[in-house]
């Protein structure tokens, strides 16, 4: 069977890192992702899609996406179902494999403020290191995606 999803889309918040009881970072997400045609009106609508990532990807989402940003998602659907008070309540979502930051730095740094240690040091220091934790970041995903297991 086949259940694999690619998306393109926007976040719709700032990116909230939560960790599991065993502690397991992860982030519940949404993002917005437009769709190929116009409605009767002529304005364009959008799908508003809930997902879900893990570990290292669900921190470095976390730490240098917010709201507004382009992202890539390439993962799972999966459902799920809880009891509540309401009754049964259904969950359907994509479960995220890879996630990739489609905005340069540049373009994504204007309003930019970083959510770590980096904030109390000067501009010009505090853009160059979150820039090369960021491709380091993004090597160390990498290089964990090419592993034969």
């Amino acid at each position: 069977m086949i259940n694999n999803v690619v998306l393109v889309g926007r976040l719709t918040r700032d990116p909230e890192l939560k960790v599991t009881g065993s502690n397991i970072p992860f982030v519940n997400f949404t993002i917005a992702v437009n769709r190929s045609f116009t409605d009767q009106s002529g304005e364009r609508q959008a799908d508003f899609i809930s997902c879900i990532v893990w570990r290292q990807q669900a921190e470095n989402l976390a730490r240098y996406m917010k709201q507004g940003s382009q992202i890539g998602v390439e993962g799972r659907i999966q459902t799920r179902t809880y009891e509540s008070e309401q009754g049964t309540r259904y969950i359907t979502e994509v479960v995220a494999n890879s996630i990739t930051f489609l905005e340069s730095r540049s373009s994504q740094s204007q309003g930019y403020e970083p959510k770590d240690q980096f904030v109390q040091q000067a501009p010009q220091q505090r853009t160059e290191e979150v820039r090369d934790d960021y491709y380091a970041a993004a090597d160390k995903i990498v290089a964990e995606d090419d592993l034969p297991f």
